[in-house]
């Protein structure tokens, strides 16, 4: 008989999210997924001035901080028609990449790799034999015996005073785990070298943007300006600086992420069997490199894969209102017009209509409503989106450095490419996207380098700012793939104001309840025949559902009646 557990919250993620899971002879039958938390967002800007919008739509998230400020700007672009100068798509492009250089590595390091790595065993390690391996795999300097000998005296430090701090309250010991010591100190190691490395790299985002998080963006163009011999502008200093910094990410992504995946991998290449869920893969793609009108141009590229039909990319428009809809049927919104049909963003509705059980409560009602996240469909087909569906629809493309990286990957671990349909091809992938992104944003630095040298200090345009020159009416969609995934805004203006604003996220597709169909999205499909070893410590759940790198934010938690905070199996 199946066996109904509940983890929740899911922890080392952005937001609140439940899972349910039914298990039956060690593995999961069947699978829930909720978001535990309302995005109001939408409401918030009906009424407000278009321009204005990126501001409010950045906070929804402290991680996807910047993403959705550029879908943001891109959506009232496209809507007014304003082309932006060249220089403005490189500042861009550049801290979209330093997003995703920080996202990434803190995503391996401090919210997915102690999914595979055990702390406590890394005090069994010999630090001369944990020398030996860092050596032979990486030319990275911290690696000496008496560099790991002293990491782990502080370790042992930490666990004979009980006070594990930030490794507390984890599943050590879980017969999941399978590294040898010597490799889990490795990864011990690197978790903290990377908390120190992850606050450089932002700082490109405070020199191109005046802050992180939230960095500042402008409808037209980019809110910096150039003028290499000015204090207070983007000068020669401040240019120097930034190409300091991407040279040092590409550096750590090379010796120090890169092969430590490599070295976990080989441990758990059964994994690569396990948590692949459905079959689709939407990628919006970005990073324009001849203006963002020019799709044919993107290093990332658009497109949809089928059935992981890898030899055939389906194309997708945004704008037609057939293709993308979202759906209520187990969401807690309704429809003016009822449940039953989705509705495309232009036409979408946030009305809030929570009918689920009062905390605290054993189970949820999946037969009703049961998640504050909405079922985005394309032409009624789920999709997975991510760093695993950008880099296959790159892969199937033909991009010349992701084919061989791809490749070089499976090799290493002799693995085929149907590999990458899995728990453990998610988290391969997001690494290979980590080192082609990192060659990526020194190219762009060096075309900025070349215009400013050329002359062109363009950083805006502000032909149609001013309301007088909009038309009545006007409508468009912002894309952008943030680090978890598929991003868009969808605005509708009318008289000068926002009418409708729609966003439909990366986990909105991911995390999503079953629709009308009982077609279960991402996360749910990915749980299905994943072998649990104790229920009591669902470690193997934990770790495919990172793999996806939920994040939920964007909303206010929910809280019994008491102002008490509801959860049920607690997790690291």
């Amino acid at each position: 008989m199946a066996k109904r557990i509940v983890v929740d919250p899911i922890t080392r993620i952005e937001g609140h999210l439940r899972i349910e899971a039914e298990i039956e002879n060690g593995k999961i039958i069947d699978a829930y997924s909720s978001g535990t938390m309302v995005r109001g967002i939408e409401l918030i800007l009906q009424g407000r001035d278009p321009r204005d919008a990126w501001a409010f739509t950045e906070r929804v998230c402290g991680v996807c901080t910047t993403v959705h400020a550029l879908a943001s700007v891109r959506c009232v672009e496209n809507a007014l028609d304003i082309k932006i100068p060249p220089n403005a798509e490189l500042v861009r492009n550049l801290m979209f990449c330093a997003l995703y250089m920080q996202d990434h590595v803190v995503h391996f390091y401090h919210l997915h790799a102690l999914d595979w790595v055990d702390v406590v065993s890394a005090l069994k390690a010999d630090p001369k034999a944990t020398s030996e391996i860092a050596q032979s795999i990486s030319p990275w300097p911290k690696s000496s015996p008496k560099y790991f000998s002293g990491l782990q005296k502080r370790l042992t430090t930490f666990v004979e005073s009980g006070q594990l701090g930030i490794f507390a309250n984890g599943y050590w010991g879980h017969p999941a785990y399978k590294l040898p010591p010597e490799i889990n100190l490795i990864g011990v190691a690197h978790y903290l070298e990377a908390l120190e490395w992850q606050k450089e790299i932002v700082k490109i985002h405070a020199i191109l943007g005046g802050k992180n998080p939230h960095p500042n963006y402008l409808v037209g163009g980019a809110p910096v300006s150039i003028n290499i011999n000015e204090a207070n502008a983007l000068n020669m200093e401040r240019l120097a600086y930034i190409q300091q910094l991407l040279q040092n990410a590409k550096t750590f992504i090379d010796q120090v992420y890169i092969p430590d995946l490599l070295a976990v991998a080989p441990y758990y290449l059964d994994w690569a069997g396990i948590g692949g869920g459905v079959s689709n893969y939407l990628s919006y793609g970005d990073l324009p490199t001849n203006g963002y009108a020019d799709i044919s141009s993107f290093k990332l590229p658009r497109g949809i894969i089928l059935n992981r039909d890898l030899k055939n990319i389906v194309e997708i428009d945004p704008t037609d209102e057939e293709e993308i809809k979202e759906y209520i049927t187990h969401s807690y919104y309704d429809y003016s017009d009822g449940d039953k049909a989705g509705k495309h963003p232009w036409k979408g509705e946030t009305n809030l209509n929570y009918t689920g059980p009062k905390p605290p409560y054993d189970q949820l009602n999946v037969s009703s409503k049961y998640s504050w996240l909405k079922t985005p469909r394309w032409k009624n087909k789920a999709m997975e989106v991510g760093p695993l569906s950008r880099m296959l629809v790159a892969y199937a493309k033909g991009d010349e450095q992701v084919v061989e990286l791809t490749n070089a990957v499976l090799k290493k671990l002799n693995a085929p490419v149907g590999a990458l349909f899995s728990t453990l091809g998610r988290t391969a992938a997001r690494g290979i996207e980590s080192a082609v992104v990192a060659n990526w944003a020194l190219e762009f630095y060096d075309q900025l380098i070349a215009n400013i040298k050329n002359g062109d200090s363009r950083m805006a345009n502000m032909e149609k700012w001013e309301p007088e020159t909009w038309p009545a009416e006007a409508k468009g969609v912002g894309l952008t793939e943030a680090p978890r995934g598929a991003l868009a805004h969808w605005i509708v203006i009318k008289d000068k104001k926002i009418d409708n604003y729609q966003l439909v996220v990366p986990t909105t597709w991911n995390g999503s309840p079953r629709d009308a169909d009982g077609q279960r999205s991402a996360f749910e499909e990915s749980l299905i025949g994943t072998p649990v070893a104790d229920p009591e410590q669902p470690l193997e759940i934990i770790r495919t559902i990172h793999s996806f790198d939920p994040c939920l934010a964007c909303a206010v938690h929910l809280y019994d009646e008491k102002g008490t905070y509801v959860h049920k199996v607690e997790t690291f």
